[in-house]
């Protein structure tokens, strides 16, 4: 069994595995060249030979631990019948969900697996090419943080607009977080049974919620996904990222159906070394600033995040997605300090 998958499982490892949340990116001149042929962002992701090709990027160039399928969140979206584009410099726009009959106009799950078709054919590519020892995460949007963009149209800071959508439209609100954790629950099988070893959820906007709020609207679809999925594959792993969710870190430490728990950069690591690790093997919480930085500063840091974690194993990784100003040596000082530790 690879390294990567001892640890999510909660099996002894002798170091600390290593992967980046969007470590194909445009930070990697080879990934600018890839997505120039692509055309479109969208049509990179439905690309299964190109979506492939920059999967396999930063582990041919950095030699990760592990590999995270190249798609995007929203493309569950675009395949219920949302209208998504992707526009350079403003990010994703979506045709806004609003009422019953928006929700009524996307409801057919039967159609998702057709557009989603070539996902599954990259997953599939990706088994094939990866190198044995290094598993391939699939990975999907959590309803909550799918609402915000299917609500709001775009992303929002805080996402006001949802937030006032689910206080004053729950009934709406909750179909939409019912279809979309059904959605998610279809789409996330068959990437276990295209091929993928392990599956991360991502709530980003998380944090914009309540702490009541978490627990209705991120923790418990959250679980339902992972407890409907482990019904028929009870030995994949999962990864769930609610990020900035504060203390509430605590409540989902607590579910056992959650293999491993990722953190983003704002806990305190003494917090989470004290409370979650010792009942969840954890993932993250570098700052992904730090790759833009000096190598002596980058290089305290990390010292001081293996440093806080080192008495339980954990897998090593940052609070959020890499940026694209990282520094491409900064990766690369990371990975071989990583496969330097002890545990």
């Amino acid at each position: 069994m690879s390294l990567f998958l001892k640890c999510v499982k909660g099996l002894h490892v002798e170091r600390p595995p290593i992967w980046f949340m969007r470590q194909a990116g445009r930070y990697l001149s080879e990934y600018r060249n890839t997505r120039k042929r692509a055309g479109s962002f969208l049509d990179l992701c439905y690309n299964s030979e190109l979506a492939t090709e920059v999967t396999l990027q930063p582990i041919n160039r950095f030699g990760f631990d592990a590999a995270i399928l190249f798609a995007d969140i929203l493309l569950i979206l675009d395949a219920l019948g949302v209208k998504v584009q992707f526009i350079e410099g403003k990010g994703p726009l979506l045709e806004p969900v609003k009422n019953k009959a928006d929700i009524e106009r996307i409801s057919n799950l039967g159609k998702i697996h057709e557009k989603l078709f070539p996902v599954y054919e990259t997953v599939k590519k990706l088994k094939k090419e990866l190198p044995k020892d290094v598993p391939l995460i699939g990975f999907a949007g959590a309803p909550w943080t799918l609402a915000t963009y299917l609500i709001n149209g775009k992303g929002e800071q805080g996402s006001l607009t949802a937030k006032k959508f689910l206080i004053e439209n729950s009934e709406e609100f909750e179909e939409i977080i019912n279809l979309l954790t059904d959605a998610t629950i279809e789409y996330l099988i068959m990437q276990i049974e295209s091929g993928a070893d392990v599956i991360k959820i991502f709530d980003s906007w998380a944090g914009a919620l309540n702490a009541d709020m978490v627990l209705r609207y991120s923790l418990n679809p959250i679980k339902k996904i992972v407890s409907e999925i482990k019904k028929k594959h009870p030995d994949i792993p999962f990864i769930v990222f609610p990020r900035s969710v504060n203390t509430i870190y605590r409540n989902f430490s607590n579910e056992e159906c959650f293999d491993v728990l990722a953190v983003d950069q704002y806990l305190d690591r003494k917090w989470i070394a004290d409370k979650i690790q010792p009942k969840k093997i954890i993932q993250g919480n570098l700052d992904p600033i730090f790759l833009t930085q000096s190598e002596e500063l980058l290089f305290q840091e990390l010292e001081r995040v293996s440093d806080d974690f080192k008495t339980y194993p954990y897998v090593f990784n940052l609070g959020h997605g890499i940026t694209p100003d990282a520094k491409v040596e900064n990766v690369e000082l990371v990975v071989n300090y990583v496969k330097g530790l002890k545990l």
